[in-house]
């Protein structure tokens, strides 16, 4: 018997799986149920987890779900996110990190947050620290998002490399990637949103242990499309995730609406 956290279809591309539900707020829910069993579970074998969260309105009604949990013990788990723009401050309106720290850190409570500084004095200090923090933490869980331009975190078509030999670099953004940022309200125009930014590379995100995509609206639909059926490369480099037997792409209507 179906339950109203069951997909509407299931299927896998080589080796991602794919989940497709009626509306975002089904799909928020299900995500939401399917992450807090996964920790759950992780919890009752280990002390402690390490995860990765995204940002971006796609994100907003699943993190929701996620941090109205209080079962979970939140204190056994440190987070990290995947990008922040380079210049900026954490109180920016823009910023990841108010971003997060104002959907989760101040609801949840965990263990740490490890934000990265986009407004440090030296970047490539701060990749290297970010990264060694990275390397020190077996990461559990990555949940990520797919950009309108196929991105996945900061890495835009032009910069993304599926053999990155850095976990954490400094990015010029794509136009694309810019023009999403002022259409989703986070900047006024093209000119205030920054030409930089510091991202986690694509073999950073990998290497979790449990990676859940989380792809809502119709403005992803095209995005989608180029990462199930195009080819597997940096055109668009949500395609990666096709090599991730241990990811899950959630879809609603609207973002499987063109496959």
């Amino acid at each position: 018997m179906n339950t109203p956290d069951d997909p509407v279809k299931l299927f896998s591309v080589d080796q991602l799986s794919v989940r497709i539900y009626t509306d975002q707020l089904q799909m928020s829910q299900a995500v939401a149920l399917d992450i807090q069993n996964y920790l759950q579970a992780t919890l009752a074998v280990q002390a402690s987890i390490s995860a990765v969260l995204a940002t971006g309105n796609s994100q907003i009604h699943f993190l929701s779900e996620l941090a109205r949990n209080k079962d979970l013990n939140w204190s056994s788990i440190t987070f990290f996110h995947m990008d922040e723009y380079l210049g900026i401050s954490p109180d920016h309106p823009a910023s990841f990190r108010r971003y997060l720290r104002e959907r989760v850190e101040e609801k949840i409570h965990p263990k740490t947050f490890h934000y990265i500084e986009g407004d440090a004095q030296e970047p490539l200090d701060e990749c290297n620290r970010y990264a060694k923090l990275l390397r020190s933490n077996e990461i559990d869980l990555c949940c990520l998002g797919i950009g309108e331009n196929g991105h996945i975190a900061f890495n835009d078509p032009p910069v993304a490399n599926f053999e990155d030999p850095y976990l954490v670099k400094i990015v010029k953004l794509d136009h694309a990637c810019q023009l999403q940022q002022v259409n989703e309200g986070h900047f006024p125009n093209l000119g205030a949103v920054p030409d930089y930014a510091l991202t986690l590379t694509i073999p950073a995100l990998c290497l979790a242990r449990k990676m859940c995509c989380i792809v809502p609206e119709k403005r992803k639909a095209k995005a989608v499309k180029r990462a199930l059926n195009g080819p597997i490369d940096v055109s668009c480099p949500a395609s990666a995730l096709r090599r991730c037997p241990q990811a899950t792409l959630f879809l609603d209507a609207d973002s499987a609406s063109e496959l």
